[in-house]
């Protein structure tokens, strides 16, 4: 039985954080940086004077004082009171700490263009596996839309059974799977922590996929700690983490008898860094199905990002080693992609006019299995 699986970061659904709509990632990372910053002292449980002067500060810089003038982030006040605008006088934070409200800052989004969510259906129609791995879904119900709706839209076929756990990331970027093949469980590592602290910024679910009534395939879809914002050190640190406990989990399903693992997703990082060393070092058995002699690229580029540049290998499928043994064949689909000032670095859908009809900026893998 030849069963294709695939890897796509989908870069959001239906919508997306307006932050990705900006000229440079510098601006988003500055964006990103004030977004940490105040929700973090929103958390503290008593607030300084100095920690409502912060506040302000960044609420100013943002255009979050006014409801409906806001930029980028905005403040969701459920209970309580934590502002005061008072006519003719500067705006004022009452609340003195966390127990006097309820509410938290966001991300604002934007509807992704109809045409960019069509290009992405149409990326997993043309790929046409069987299980396809997703990053940045925003959750389970839009997920259901795009598969009942948009993928016939663009005469694919629908698939039996979708599904995603709502992760760790509070802008909606979580990962999810679509399975021709019935789902019988599911494991979430949402809360796994080490001695610092919760490890995955978003999940590391396990989907285990009844293949047939002897054989279990066992998937795990990751997306690990961007570079976006934050320091490279502890970025790095991040991704470590998050490499070496996918790792962990991984011998320990090896031990329990699991043979058939497959390990996905964008790891924002390349092979030869230290913080993928846990799962492409010298001490994993796991395969990396661009390294196989066979893997299929048009264009001849080492990387799943935008332009394809070495840099940009930051998307993955590795295998297990028996799953190695029954690879029948592997590729990448890469027109899905806007490359380059005029797009023309490799070729992408005819339906794609400009860079916002898009699919993602990331290339999608797949691989061929003799299951």
């Amino acid at each position: 039985m030849m069963i294709r699986i695939a890897a796509f970061n989908v870069e959001n659904m239906f919508k997306r954080p307006s932050i990705m709509n900006l000229s440079t990632w510098e601006e988003g990372k500055a964006v990103l940086e004030d977004y940490q910053k105040l929700s973090d002292l929103i958390q503290k449980q008593n607030y300084t004077q100095k920690n409502k002067t912060e506040m302000l500060k960044i609420m100013k810089k943002r255009k979050m004082i006014h409801p409906g003038k806001e930029t980028y982030m905005t403040i969701n006040k459920i209970r309580g009171k934590f502002l005061s605008k008072p006519p003719g006088k500067s705006p004022s934070i009452t609340a003195n700490g966390r127990d006097d409200w309820i509410g938290w800052v966001s991300l604002k989004t934007e509807a992704i263009r109809e045409k960019a969510i069509e290009n992405t259906a149409r990326v997993i129609k043309e790929v046409n596996a069987s299980i396809v791995g997703l990053v940045e879904v925003e959750d389970r119900i839009l997920l259901g839309e795009f598969n009942k709706k948009i993928i016939p839209k663009v005469d694919g076929t629908q698939y039996n059974h979708h599904m995603l756990i709502d992760g760790n990331d509070d802008r909606g970027i979580d990962v999810g799977i679509l399975s021709d093949y019935e789902i019988e469980s599911m494991v979430s590592h949402v809360d796994d922590e080490d001695s610092i602290g919760t490890i995955f910024s978003r999940d590391c679910p396990e989907y285990r996929i009844k293949i047939s009534n002897d054989m279990t395939l066992l998937v795990l879809i990751n997306h690990f700690k961007s570079k976006g914002y934050g320091s490279q050190a502890s970025s790095d640190k991040k991704r470590k983490r998050q490499a070496k406990r996918v790792a962990e989990i991984y011998k320990q399903r090896l031990k329990e008898g699991y043979e058939y693992v497959v390990i996905m997703g964008d790891f924002n990082d390349i092979p030869e860094n230290d913080p993928l060393s846990p799962l492409l070092g010298t001490n994993s058995n796991l395969t990396d199905i661009m390294e196989l002699p066979d893997f299929y690229d048009p264009v001849d580029r080492p990387g799943t990002y935008a332009s394809g540049t070495k840099s940009g290998k930051i998307d993955y499928i590795l295998l297990s080693p028996k799953l190695v043994s029954l690879v029948q064949d592997a590729g990448i689909e890469r027109r899905g992609i806007w490359a380059g000032v005029n797009g023309d670095i490799f070729p992408h859908f005819d339906e794609i006019k400009n860079p916002k009809d898009a699919a993602s900026d990331h290339a999608c893998l797949w691989v061929d299995l003799n299951l």
